[in-house]
């Protein structure tokens, strides 16, 4: 499971000896790789408190995927693992507080939250994967309007709330400002005095998502939630206890999606799906 940014993650590697014995090692190199390919070689204490079992307390300071290698000498022994860190501020088109009451789980349990927050990560990105983004979220991207330019530009990520700025690329390239540009929620950019917009490359910075979340879409969110939650237990379990299994005991999958998202969600979604070819 992921960790928040920010958190301490205790690593751990063992040493073995060519029999298979946890031993102390003489020498060891703890590397950790950063998302941005950067490289931490933290100290670490020898001997340990166990015989042959090694730990390091490393406090997050990037989001991403982290790479982890232990290298230990005399005995000669490897081990090799990873973890994610989320981003500081996850995009979660629910809260956990929301995701709990509609799995009904008891106020006082809470060994479950950590799953649950994955599984609000995964079914964000389904949501929007189709509807386009819900919560808001600065974009960068860049366009090819030629040398001669373009009279509008239609952006990637909509709806679009605002446009921050243009500029083209190279640097040095004309740029325009949020006063002089127009957008409107189908993400369609336009210079408001109808002039072309020029590159060759223009890269335009601008505001996606929704100032507030429709219902219907908050409501397929949590169909689909409980619907995957499912996976955690046995078909039996499942259908007795998370209200019926409709869902879960489908025997057809739904074209172009597989089993993982409800008829009843993607009936929920409809008015708010994105037209095809568009992401």
């Amino acid at each position: 499971m992921p960790f928040d940014l920010g958190d301490s993650v205790r690593l751990r590697g063992e040493c073995r000896d060519a029999g298979g014995t946890l031993t102390n090692a003489t020498n060891i190199t703890l590397t950790i790789t950063q998302p941005d390919g950067t490289t931490v070689t933290p100290s670490v204490t020898n001997p340990p408190a166990s015989t042959g079992e090694y730990s390091y307390d490393y406090n997050t300071v990037q989001a991403g995927r982290h790479a982890v290698r232990w290298l230990f000498a005399d005995p000669a022994a490897a081990y090799t693992d990873s973890f994610d860190v989320r981003a500081a501020v996850p995009p979660l088109i629910l809260s956990l507080a929301d995701a709990r009451q509609h799995l009904q789980f008891p106020a006082d349990d809470t060994g479950a939250d950590e799953q649950i927050r994955g599984w609000l990560e995964a079914v964000t990105e389904i949501v929007e994967g189709l509807c386009g983004p819900c919560v808001r979220r600065t974009v960068v991207e860049d366009h090819s309007v030629g040398q001669h330019g373009a009279t509008e530009v239609a952006l990637r990520r909509t709806p679009v709330l605002s446009v921050t700025s243009a500029a083209g690329v190279p640097t040095g390239g004309e740029s325009y400002t949020s006063g002089e540009l127009d957008v409107d929620s189908n993400g369609v950019l336009r210079r408001l005095d109808g002039g072309r917009l020029y590159g060759p490359l223009l890269r335009v910075t601008y505001l996606a998502g929704r100032t507030v979340i429709p219902a219907n879409l908050a409501a397929a969110a949590r169909i689909i939630l409980q619907h995957l939650w499912r996976t955690q237990y046995g078909a039996s379990r499942a259908l007795s206890g998370l209200g019926g299994g409709e869902d879960f005991a489908v025997t057809e999958p739904i074209a172009g999606f597989g089993y993982a998202i409800p008829n009843r969600a993607l009936q929920l979604m409809e008015p708010h799906r994105l037209p095809p070819g568009v992401a």
